[in-house]
């Protein structure tokens, strides 16, 4: 059955398929120290406007979430996260699992307003008993974010101003970058974004790739004897050839980039099928995850012809689903959304 339930429910573009079985045989050291994880931290420095820039390789977004929170932050410190964050909601207490709090502020249409963050942190440390409290070390975003929604460019900025003024880092989440940044509405590059966060990771998993994400650490940030805490902390990959080739692969000719534009060109089909349709909107977006309300008949009936997945319930009568294109969803798979 065609699903639209995640944007990862397929294997890998076969490109990077290729590149592993073309590279298979070939004998490599481990740990990441191959040429084709050199190779792919080369490109990947490029893409970023190169500068002081450091690239290291982890499995997953959840590993890469709490190794890099946890590596970066003291003890003492806290992330601050939209109340809809994936790290606030859906990592399984991974970040607090690492001693670090997740300080959860509203969100809008799941984003941070740097004015909710300017005035949080003046409140915190307005109050006379904070060293009795977690300390704002970071700032945590995703982009796109986990409703699917967009920061612009000014809206990032305005965050990275109050985070330099308070000497806090901002972290941007990018498990789905490349659908942000290849998105109608973007208004910003991966230099743009190297530029503005300390710390960013480039998604792998949900676009393209078996598993595996990029993260970029810029000016300096990485932290002292990274490999050594990622290994402490699980994270460390023995055969750290299959991350390397597979990015390798990704940033060979734009292939992450025109993939993820494909994403895009799906979901806006994907967006003009609801609307034929008259299905009731909840939310829909310029990047590959769109939002709908269902009754349980609806949610029966569609849901034996195709795939979407459950996202949340809304009322006693309703749940939001959904729909989700990706790097692998094809015109035959819009046209069976469109048949339902």
């Amino acid at each position: 059955m065609v699903s639209f339930d995640c944007d990862y429910n397929r294997g890998a573009h076969p490109e990077i398929l290729k590149k592993l079985i073309d590279t298979n045989f070939e004998v490599q050291p481990g740990y990441g120290f191959d040429e084709y994880t050199a190779s792919a931290k080369e490109k990947i420095k490029k893409a970023c406007g190169g500068g002081d820039i450091e690239v290291e390789f982890l499995t997953g977004g959840t590993q890469t979430n709490a190794v890099v929170i946890s590596t970066m932050l003291k003890d003492y410190q806290g992330v601050i996260a939209a109340d809809s964050g994936h790290v606030s909601v859906h990592e399984s207490g991974a970040i607090e699992y690492s001693g670090h709090k997740v300080l959860s502020i509203p969100g809008h249409d799941g984003k941070l307003q740097a004015a909710d963050v300017r005035a949080w942190v003046d409140n915190f440390y307005g109050d006379a008993t904070y060293e009795h409290m977690v300390i704002p070390g970071m700032v945590y975003i995703s982009q796109p974010t986990e409703l699917g929604t967009l920061y612009s460019k000014a809206e990032i900025e305005a965050l990275t101003e109050i985070c330099r003024e308070r000497d806090m880092l901002l972290y941007i989440d990018g498990a789905r970058l490349g659908y942000g940044l290849m998105s109608d509405e973007s208004d910003m590059t991966l230099e743009d974004i190297a530029r503005m966060a300390d710390v960013f990771y480039i998604g792998g998993t949900k676009v393209g790739a078996l598993c595996g994400e990029a993260v970029v650490f810029t000016g300096g940030c990485r932290p002292a004897h990274f490999m050594t805490s990622v290994k402490k902390r699980g994270a460390l990959l023995a055969k750290g050839r299959l991350l390397g080739a597979q990015f390798d692969a990704l940033f060979t000719d734009d292939l992450y980039f025109k993939i993820s534009r494909h994403a895009i060109k799906m979901s806006e089909q994907i967006k003009e099928i609801i609307r034929e349709k008259g299905w009731e909107i909840y939310l829909l977006t310029p990047t590959n995850q769109q939002f709908v309300l269902f009754d349980e008949k609806q949610m029966e009936e569609i849901g034996s012809k195709v795939g979407f997945d459950r996202w949340a319930p809304y009322d006693e009568t309703r749940t939001i689903v959904r729909f989700a294109g990706s790097w692998s969803t094809t015109q035959e798979d819009i046209e069976a959304l469109r048949k339902v």
